[in-house]
């Protein structure tokens, strides 16, 4: 099957050639319809998991996937070939990536049933964003009326988190620059907007001198943020390891790591097919074209990028 690899720590990426491989007990095998860029994909690429995660090369990159099981391991139960699943891979090592023409994947985790109203665009776009948004906002303790800040919130991981935070009744200020970006967060339940490539802190305090309850932070400085919180607020962040990262006594940080469990996924699932949330895709790509996603996703996208093997 064809794969886009990184062969070893330092090198380009790949358009390969390997086996197929074979679901073992407890797998099933997915034929991939599509795939998602997340900013896990480009720090593999780069070379930042060195000594965090096991590799083992050539490593297969890509963590989202959508796509109709086309195999399964002896113990499987719960899916079948020919059902539409999609997820996000979730093994202990790297090397078994989703962007290829087929993944193996535990049915334990990650992996969830795709509705037969969503696409595998939007399926494969769904994964890992909306997980990660999910844990944000349910951290985030919101209520009606709450204030909240989405930093980076025309990424995939912020489009989700924009309407989660909407829907639970709070006041969601969104960062955009574009105006197509600003359409894109005010159509998903931003109240207000701020531009990122401001003083954000000083430009939300002007509208919120006492500052806002909550930030969701998922792009930038964590630090630069802070003072846009009031005393006792909360910093939610998926792009800090501890809360001992940001010096502060006067709000509570907290990072957040997305588990894509059975249960998250079929949620996102169904409020998507529902038509309760959306999901942006903004460009797709071949799978020998991985490389130029990659440059699109940080030049800075509005929604996903979608790869279709």
């Amino acid at each position: 099957m064809r794969v886009i690899t990184l062969p070893e720590f330092g090198s380009a990426l790949e358009l390969s050639e390997i086996d197929t491989p074979q679901p073992a007990a407890g797998e099933v095998r997915v034929r991939v319809h599509a795939a998602s860029v997340n900013g896990f994909d480009l720090a593999v690429a780069a070379g930042y998991l060195n000594g965090l995660m096991e590799h083992r090369f050539p490593v297969v990159l890509g963590k989202d996937f959508a796509g109709i099981v086309d195999a399964v391991g002896d113990d499987v139960t719960t899916y079948a070939v020919g059902d539409r699943v999609f997820g996000v891979v979730t093994k202990a090592h790297l090397g078994d990536g989703s962007f290829g023409e087929f993944v193996v994947v535990p049915t334990v985790t990650g992996l969830a049933k795709l509705p037969d109203q969503v696409d595998f665009a939007r399926g494969a776009a769904l994964g890992l964003a909306g997980t990660a948004a999910q844990a944000a906002v349910d951290a985030a303790q919101l209520s009606p009326g709450s204030t909240v800040l989405v930093v980076g919130a025309t990424g995939g991981v912020g489009n989700q988190a924009v309407q989660l935070a909407a829907a639970a009744g709070a006041t969601v200020i969104a960062t955009a620059r574009t105006a197509l970006g600003i359409a894109q967060v005010r159509l998903l339940g931003a109240s207000e907007v701020v531009d990122h490539t401001q003083n954000l802190s000083a430009a939300v305090l002007a509208a919120h001198p006492d500052g806002v309850d909550v930030v969701l932070h998922f792009a930038g400085d964590a630090a630069t943020v802070l003072p846009a919180l009031r005393a006792g607020g909360r910093l939610v962040s998926t792009l800090i390891g501890s809360p001992d990262q940001l010096a502060t006594d006067t709000v509570t940080v907290v990072p957040i790591l997305a588990d894509p469990t059975a249960e998250v996924l079929a949620g996102l699932a169904e409020s998507l097919a529902a038509g309760r949330t959306s999901v942006t895709v903004q460009g797709s790509y071949a799978l020998e074209d991985v490389a130029e996603a990659f440059d699109d996703f940080e030049s800075g996208a509005r929604g996903k990028l979608v790869i279709l093997p």
